[in-house]
């Protein structure tokens, strides 16, 4: 049972709840792999998506997720919407609450927004990124997908390359996988390593190839030209040459390592297709395990709702 009406992130959640919320996602994909997989979880229920940045996976697989277990569903998108009009998130949040919405998926270029709207709410608040804040659904993803691979977590070496500074996925991550007794190692160009990261738990490395031997799970992350006003790396090329986990680079990592990617990736810079297609790719399976995850955040979200 989640303590908290809203999931805001892996910082207020204990390791007992991430581990709940994991166990219950393991349920949630055999709905999935069945021939049927519409449930009644959420049946009279109502979630609303509020998107304010764009996304493919995340949107589509909380509404899939929503749909299968039989909520009422709409989403709303800043385009379309009155915050064109000069709408105050707040107002807007607000205006959603009152037409009976139990859930309400956010996703804000503002760190904090989340967390801003929840108290002022009854609707159950997730965060589906805020920001270079927190991701923590799709950490809960990643998680779930080592333990599905290797039966745990704790013990684990986990190498997370790439674009750390502007990543919400590393820091939800960093976070989730020391709770549970992961060993996480770091490593990106100079410029996009946030000062005293290590404090959260984790090791910076000094190289990829410092990074990724011995790891058990390797993780690229997208170079994310849109948050940045300049450019933190000289070219494209030069990056894929230094900081790509190629082939080479992977052979470092145990023979059983995982490869995994938050997506969308950028063929031919954090990791060449090579590697997104080889055998030790679960990039795509993390898709699925996406879909499972928020299904068991909505059952308990909705679960802990219905008993108050």
């Amino acid at each position: 049972m989640l303590k908290s009406k809203d999931l805001l992130g892996l910082k207020q959640l204990s390791a007992e709840e991430i581990n709940e919320i994991i166990t219950t996602a393991e349920m949630m994909k055999m709905v999935l792999d069945t021939n049927n997989k519409k449930t009644s979880h959420l049946q009279g229920r109502s979630v609303v998506t509020l998107f304010y940045e764009n996304s493919t996976r995340t949107r589509l697989s909380f509404e899939l997720a929503s749909k299968y277990m039989g909520s009422v569903s709409a989403n709303i998108s800043t385009s379309g919407s009155s915050v064109n009009k000069g709408e105050s998130l707040l107002d807007t949040a607000r205006t959603i609450d009152m037409m009976a919405t139990d859930i309400i998926i956010m996703r804000h270029n503002q760190s904090g927004a989340p967390h801003f709207i929840a108290p002022h709410l009854k609707s159950s608040v997730v965060n589906a990124g805020d920001g270079m804040n927190e991701h923590p659904t799709q950490a809960l993803l990643d998680m779930f997908t080592m333990k599905s691979s290797f039966g745990k977590i704790e013990g684990l070496k986990v190498a997370i390359c790439g674009d750390i500074f502007h990543s919400r996925v590393a820091r939800s991550n960093v976070i989730g996988l020391t709770k549970l007794g992961a060993e996480v190692s770091l490593f990106g160009p100079p410029t996009m390593l946030p000062m005293g990261i290590e404090k959260m738990g984790c090791k910076v490395a000094g190289s990829v190839h410092e990074a990724v031997e011995g790891a058990d799970v390797v993780m690229g992350l997208r170079v994310q030209l849109e948050r940045q006003n300049q450019s933190l790396f000289p070219t494209v090329s030069e990056y894929a040459n230094f900081y790509s986990i190629t082939q080479d680079v992977l052979k470092l990592a145990n023979k059983n390592a995982i490869v995994l990617h938050p997506g969308p990736c950028n063929h031919g810079v954090e990791l060449p297709t090579v590697v997104y297609d080889s055998p030790q790719s679960l990039i795509n399976e993390q898709v699925k395990n996406g879909v499972a995850i928020r299904m068991a955040i909505l059952y308990m979200l909705m679960a802990r709702r219905n008993q108050q």
